[in-house]
């Protein structure tokens, strides 16, 4: 389980296409510490397992419904990317409860700058708007944010100047792809109050 907090920015350092797969590997010095083949790390939100690791950099294999589902097939050598360890037991949830198991996609739509801080409005796929909720909690690459407005097709979120600084959604521009995943809580309320329903 991971919190939507990231730890560091990495970097694609290479992509090794593998038919119906790829290998990436990646740089990040503070999640590799202490890293060992079998762990877990999110990148851009998309939880992979470590392979290789060697340094400050690991390898991860993503397989073609990670491909499908999430961003990660657009990435290159020298893409920046959100990092972040699963969260141990006894630590502070400083976001939300994370799987790191993207739901769908959505680009960025418009980018409205302020004195300390950025509206972002982010386009939203219909299967996933009924899941985003006004002062709820969305994961965006991977980050934990609060949702501003939520709308038919969109949301917005507002940035401060941490999360400009230190993650992807800094340097995104309208049109590049964001990886999504809606609260888990909301995906679970719908399948039990589904199931209710289908008794009665």
């Amino acid at each position: 389980m991971f919190t939507g907090i990231v730890e560091e920015l990495g970097e694609i350092t290479d992509v090794e296409e593998l038919g119906d797969a790829s290998r990436f590997r990646l740089r990040g010095p503070v999640v590799t510490e202490g890293a060992r083949h079998g762990d877990s790390i999110a990148v851009n939100g998309v939880c992979l397992t470590v392979v290789e690791h060697e340094g400050d950099e690991f390898t991860a294999d993503v397989m073609a419904e990670t491909l499908k589902r999430s961003s990660l097939g657009a990435l290159a050598v020298g893409s920046r990317v959100n990092l972040e360890r699963p969260t141990a037991v006894g630590d502070r949830l400083g976001g939300h409860i994370v799987q790191g198991h993207v739901d769908g996609t959505g680009s960025i739509v418009a980018r409205t700058p302020s004195e300390n801080w950025e509206i972002v409005k982010v386009s939203l796929p219909a299967d996933l708007a009924r899941y985003v909720v006004e002062k709820g909690s969305i994961t965006v690459d991977g980050v934990s944010l609060t949702v501003v407005e939520a709308g038919p097709d969109y949301f917005t979120i507002s940035l401060i100047p941490t999360t400009l600084a230190l993650t992807t959604l800094g340097h995104k521009q309208p049109g590049d792809p964001v990886n999504l995943e809606v609260d888990v809580i909301a995906k679970y309320v719908e399948r039990l109050l589904g199931a209710q329903g289908g008794t009665r």
